[in-house]
């Protein structure tokens, strides 16, 4: 039972992921007003060259120290996980 109701888990998913192009709007860039204003003030506000430099460090900064902290749980995670599939020494 448990493996029929992940089995239908599964293609629920992957046929919800594989529809979601269908609804977007194929060719049109996604702009909006924020846009214009980072090409606008970026380099004056961040004082920086490269404008995707300037939006990661500077205006999403938080949110990319988050990201971070993210990824380097899931990498210690998987690692643990590694180790003591591998019958490693657990401390």
């Amino acid at each position: 039972m448990r493996k029929i109701l992940t089995t239908i888990i599964f293609v629920v998913l992957a046929t919800g992921l594989c529809a979601i192009p269908a609804f977007l709007a194929f060719g049109e860039p996604a702009a909006s007003e924020m846009d214009q204003y980072f090409i606008g003030h970026g380099q004056s506000e961040a004082a920086a060259n490269n404008i995707v430099t300037s939006i990661v460090f500077d205006y999403r900064g938080f949110d990319t120290l988050g990201e971070s902290v993210v990824l380097f749980t899931a990498v210690v995670g998987v690692g643990l996980m590694f180790r003591s599939m591998k019958g490693g020494k657990e401390q």
